[in-house]
């Protein structure tokens, strides 16, 4: 058999050459997918406008002492040069082990935790029941439906503000407890009712999203197993631990992953019904905007620092959380 071979390469005809460098793959898939690149350029340039630039000046402040005192500013018709100096990773230090770090961080941070918590566990467990109830062949189900939808649709500051006045003490709520003659919290001053009232507002705001995406997972769970389960004798808490749950699993564990990342920066709620004027029921994010706009000076190293260890912080759950997830599916594959 005769092999020809290449004079100028010295290689054999019909062998494949070498990979290409990085370059020239680039080039090829520039000329082979330059409509695809052309259509998400603009979704590349607004996301690092806002997204990508903000964040990398905020992690640059906090390895900066900058406070609304040493940062440029203008000043009628006078231009003040910044004055802030390069101080590494102190912020961090100060925040997570300095004098005050229990009280400005880490009181802050537990109450965070026990905050999402309870708040997503209240929307699963409600949202779960009511799309359970909605699931029924109900008469007026659709009517249910909307009126259930409606805490969701209406926009959050009309929600909050309407709980405020609700929960003021000459409101609607402390007034039905006075007249079936029982006490009348403080809710918008003691801490602990300061609390519970956050937790009930935000249950009652995020309950519908639960309960509309439960909803669909729901009726896409094949009704022939339910059937097969009750041929067999099943019981209604055996259908719902052995078929429900399960035909549920990927549902839930996107909404719970959601709820968890909104709930832990939940700002409007907490903003909205306290202002500033309940500090020990600040959690990270609204404490976070008190330190950057809402004391004087403005301490804007401190209030970017926090940000960045809330990413950080949703980061490592959010991974440790897939990775369970996972996990626990290659255990059912098994």
């Amino acid at each position: 058999m005769t092999v020809a071979i290449d004079r100028a390469t010295g290689k054999r005809r019909g062998e494949p050459g070498g990979r290409p460098g990085r370059l020239t793959r680039l080039r090829q898939s520039y000329q082979r997918y330059w409509y695809a690149y052309a259509m998400i350029a603009p979704v590349v340039v607004v996301l690092g406008v806002l997204v990508l630039y903000p964040l990398a000046r905020g992690f640059y402040l906090t390895l900066t002492n900058a406070n609304s005192l040493n940062s440029a500013r203008t000043i009628g018709v006078n231009r003040i040069e910044a004055t802030y100096e390069f101080i590494g990773f102190d912020n961090y230090a100060d925040i997570l082990w300095g004098p005050t770090a229990y009280d400005r961080f880490w009181s802050h941070f537990v109450w965070t935790i026990v905050w999402t918590a309870l708040c997503v566990v209240l929307h699963y467990v409600i949202g779960l029941g009511l799309a359970l109830l909605l699931n029924q062949k109900l008469r007026g189900r659709t009517f249910y439906r909307l009126i259930l939808v409606l805490p969701w649709a209406v926009p959050t500051f009309v929600t909050v503000f309407g709980w405020r006045f609700m929960l003021a003490d000459g409101g609607v709520i402390n007034a039905a407890l006075e007249a079936l003659h029982l006490p009348a919290p403080l809710w918008l001053e003691d801490t602990f009712w300061q609390r519970f009232a956050a937790i009930m507002v935000n249950t009652w705001c995020g309950v519908p999203f639960m309960m509309v995406s439960l909803l669909g997972g729901l009726q896409s769970i094949d009704s022939s197993l339910y059937e097969a389960a009750e041929m067999d004798g099943a019981s209604a808490w055996q259908r719902f631990r052995y078929v429900t749950l399960p035909g549920l699993r990927s549902v839930s564990s996107t909404v719970v992953l959601l709820g968890v990342i909104w709930t832990f920066n939940q700002f409007a709620v907490i903003f909205l019904l306290f202002g500033d004027t309940a500090p020990e029921a600040q959690i990270l994010v609204t404490w976070a905007y008190y330190l950057g706009f809402g004391q004087q000076p403005r301490d804007f190293a401190q209030s970017a620092a926090y940000g960045i260890l809330l990413l950080a912080i949703l980061i490592v759950f959010t991974s440790f959380y897939r990775r369970w997830l996972n996990r626990d599916e290659q255990q059912l594959a098994i």
